[in-house]
């Protein structure tokens, strides 16, 4: 079943979350043009709105009356999305909102003491159970700033940390091993914040002037437009045209390894909007062949390395991941169902601690798939089943929504 035509996404989930919280804290109306329609990012929303953030919709197009927050205790849900939780803490950290932040079985059971010891090195007071959710902030009485080493590559540990120094107005210093995608840089920098990037080390400088409003437009996500570029590139006579996606350099891994596999990938009508790179993406059938994947890349493809395990299952050779550690605390253990999964389907997979090996090209067949209610996994596994000719029976297509609610039906209009 091939893969072909044209199409356009939902704005891309990322900088979703970080307009919405980026105009919460700005004077004024602030105008969001394309946002997510994901659940992870209407859970934002409603978290700003239960603590005094008026906001009107018309679609995916949003006008947030920011710095209106009410100070009384509140417990926010976060459901499934790390993102709002982790970020939203550091925003309510730094504006000294007391607030408790639960999410859903699968979000209780991720880390949050990566956010939690350099918040309290601040000054905030805020807690966790056993490193995890629920999150507890309380009044602090005097915040200060903050130089930190990032041991882990996460944008979100760093967002939460420069969206704690925004609210607070301190100086933060960030110093990253890798560099992780930049959105909340480049959306405070347009605002008229001073902050600095050289080599790996980002500094959030203090203000004293006024700040412009937000007036974005956000372009197509990258990450769900992974899904369909995967299944272009490794089905034969496929040919596809992904319109107006975010092509940001930090968010560009996924497409550089399909590059070095061998993938037909170009990229048509560059242009910046509100100082993310934009473009159309052209994918077409090659043979593609396996590489080796290190740590030096998994940070820019954090998120796509459920569907470029599939997609390594139809190139000539052996693929390796290494340094992917950070897999097994998303939403699933990643590396785990994604091994699980593709050895169902009859693919010659390895699990690694911190990888996974791969053995092409391999025949798949229809499978009985266990998502975890893993948005990513469902998605990748039932673009395994088109390529293998069927459609995989997936246990919890619903989680889909989480991300992309738009995605079954995108998927209908272009395959032939």
């Amino acid at each position: 079943m091939p893969i072909r035509g044209h199409i356009n996404l939902p704005g891309d989930k990322s900088i979703s979350h970080r307009a919405l919280l980026i105009a919460s804290i700005l004077d004024g109306e602030n105008y969001i043009y394309n946002l997510s329609t994901a659940i992870d990012v209407n859970n934002t929303m409603q978290c700003l709105n239960q603590i005094g953030i008026k906001s009107s919709r018309q679609k995916n197009n949003v006008v947030i009356k920011g710095n209106t927050f009410i100070s009384s205790q509140k417990t926010l849900d976060c459901g499934n999305s790390g993102t709002t939780m982790r970020l939203l803490s550091g925003l309510l950290g730094g504006l000294n909102i007391s607030s408790k932040l639960i999410g859903d079985k699968s979000l209780l059971k991720r880390p949050m003491d990566r956010i939690v010891n350099p918040l309290k090195n601040m000054g905030i007071k805020i807690s966790c159970n056993n490193n995890t959710a629920p999150i507890t902030i309380k009044e602090s009485e005097k915040l200060n700033g903050l130089n930190y080493n990032m041991n882990i590559s996460s944008a979100q540990i760093k967002s939460a940390l420069l969206l704690a120094g925004v609210s607070s107005n301190n100086k933060i210093t960030i110093n990253e091993q890798y560099p992780s995608r930049n959105h909340t840089e480049i959306m405070l920098k347009n605002i008229g914040y001073n902050i600095n990037v050289t080599n790996n080390t980002i500094t959030l400088h203090t203000i004293k002037h006024n700040l412009k409003n937000l007036d974005i437009h956000i372009p197509g996500d990258i990450s769900s437009a992974a899904f369909f570029i995967g299944a272009a590139c490794m089905i034969p006579n496929s040919d596809l045209k992904i319109n107006n996606v975010l092509i940001n350099d930090t968010r560009m891994g996924f497409i550089e390894i399909l590059k070095k596999m061998g993938a037909g990938i170009i990229i048509h009508n560059q242009k910046n909007v509100n100082g993310e790179s934009v473009g159309d993406i052209q994918v077409y059938y090659k043979p593609l062949y396996g590489i080796d994947i290190d740590d030096k890349n998994i940070s820019s493809m954090i998120d796509e390395l459920p569907i470029l395990a599939v997609v390594a299952t139809q190139a000539e050779g052996i693929t390796t991941v290494s340094g992917a550690k950070e897999l097994r605390y998303k939403e699933s253990d990643r590396i785990k169902t994604t091994v699980e999964n593709l050895k169902n389907m009859g693919a010659k997979i390895i699990e690694k601690n911190d990888g996974l090996i791969i053995e092409g090209p391999n025949i798949l067949n229809k499978a009985n798939i266990k998502c975890y209610n893993d948005h990513r996994i469902a998605m990748s596994f039932i673009i395994a089943g088109i390529s293998s000719g069927n459609y995989n029976n997936i246990d919890n297509i619903d989680c889909i929504n989480t991300s992309y609610p738009e995605f079954i039906d995108t998927l209908k209009k272009i395959i032939r």
